[in-house]
């Protein structure tokens, strides 16, 4: 298995672990997911098993003015494939993003995890802890 950031070539694949994620309609717009690849200071952590990607992580890096001036980044739409659940893929992909975020002097990482998924135990085992910050959403209808 190898650790990239993933290409327009992902694109397919990508997509569909978007899907997988979500419980909103399908992921099917390539350019959606060339626009975030090309969004400056943003890539998409990626695992590649057999030439398909089978886990993925967006990780933005965003300009900040307090803490030296040294960016903050921010973790979001971490997805395993299913049949792939389990076996340390996100734990992978996570790594991956958090290291590119230390490599640029980010001064902290955030996230936000949903409360359906039962995920937090997973992040808090990466080391994110809920107890500096509490996150909060609000939605556009």
């Amino acid at each position: 298995m190898r650790i990239r950031e993933l290409t327009v070539d992902d694109t397919a694949d990508a997509l569909s672990l978007y899907s997988d994620l979500t419980f909103g309609p399908p992921c099917d717009d390539g350019a959606a997911f060339l626009a975030v690849l090309s969004h400056p200071g943003t890539c998409v952590v990626g695992a590649e098993d057999a030439e398909r990607i089978i886990g993925m992580v967006t990780l933005h890096l965003l300009p900040n003015v307090t803490w030296g001036a040294r960016p903050y980044a921010l973790i979001e739409n971490v997805v395993t494939a299913t049949a792939h659940r389990g076996k340390g893929v996100g734990r992978l992909v996570m790594q991956g993003a958090i290291d590119r975020a230390w490599a640029a002097e980010a001064y902290k990482i955030m996230l936000l995890t949903g409360q359906k998924r039962g995920a937090g135990g997973f992040y808090e085992a990466m080391g994110f802890g809920a107890e500096d910050k509490t996150g909060m959403v609000l939605r556009r209808g």
